[in-house]
């Protein structure tokens, strides 16, 4: 699905990336884990076409994508969910929806789409016209990760959903996520809460320093010690955390 070759990158003369690689099966959750300042967002970035890439070359389906705009990244089929809170807080939940396929030439299709999420999403369906300052925490992201739906797309880059959300509605976030991979949708994930989020993907990526340290299993990377220390406080006894998963 996508791939990075040694890609090199960052802010005007400062590089973050460096010489990144690694390769994301379709139909799967990766979880991107690693230390501050580790280039964790800013991959997401060099992907999405909001990074100057230097060098190396980023593949989605076999294709060099390096490069491309994210208006290009979107008619890909690549949408992105950055950090924090994203929805304007007082247009109603629908007029948030018809945002996430602005840009799509044709209109009936996208009101359709929207039809189709507020289906996989039945609270959005409840609070349309609902302002979304009004929505908790946890709706307002599951309405974000519902407007990036609505170009249909195959990969979703969704950055550090988990912020600022209680334990309970973090678990719905991800079963959110969960049933999007079940319905053929990749998603490549930033998340600081480590150990929830590697017991919810097929997979997990290291970053420390620009680079891509560690790639593997999710469940086997929850019971590596070189993990545990780092990231998880601590070694994670291996029955539980393939239990988890």
């Amino acid at each position: 699905m996508l791939e990075l070759r040694d890609v090199y990158g960052g802010y005007g003369k400062i590089t973050i990336l460096n010489g990144v690689s690694f390769k994301i099966p379709a139909g799967s959750i990766t979880t991107v884990i690693g230390p501050n300042g580790a280039g964790k967002s800013t991959v997401f970035k060099a992907i999405f076409g909001l990074l100057q890439i230097q060098s190396g070359q980023i593949l989605l389906e076999g294709k060099d994508v390096t490069r491309q705009t994210p208006r290009q990244m979107i008619a890909h089929g690549v949408t992105y969910v950055p950090q924090g809170r994203n929805v304007v807080p007082q247009l109603s939940v629908y007029h948030n929806l018809e945002l996430g396929g602005i840009t799509a030439p044709d209109q009936a299709k996208v009101r359709q789409r929207i039809e189709a999420v507020m289906d996989q999403f039945p609270m959005l369906r409840e609070f349309r016209n609902r302002k979304a300052i009004e929505l908790s925490g946890g709706q307002q992201k599951q309405l974000e990760v519902a407007r990036s739906l609505l170009l249909d797309p195959k990969l979703v880059l969704i950055d550090e959903p988990s912020i600022g959300l209680s334990p309970n509605i973090v678990q719905e976030v991800f079963h959110t996520l969960i049933c999007l991979r079940d319905n053929g949708v990749t998603i490549l994930m930033v998340e600081q809460n480590a150990k929830a989020a590697l017991a919810m993907s097929d997979y997990g990526l290291v970053l420390e320093l620009g680079q891509a340290r560690l790639h593997d299993e999710a469940k086997k990377l929850l019971v590596d010690t070189r993990v545990g220390q780092l990231f998880l406080g601590g070694h994670v006894h291996e029955n539980a955390a393939v239990n988890a998963h």
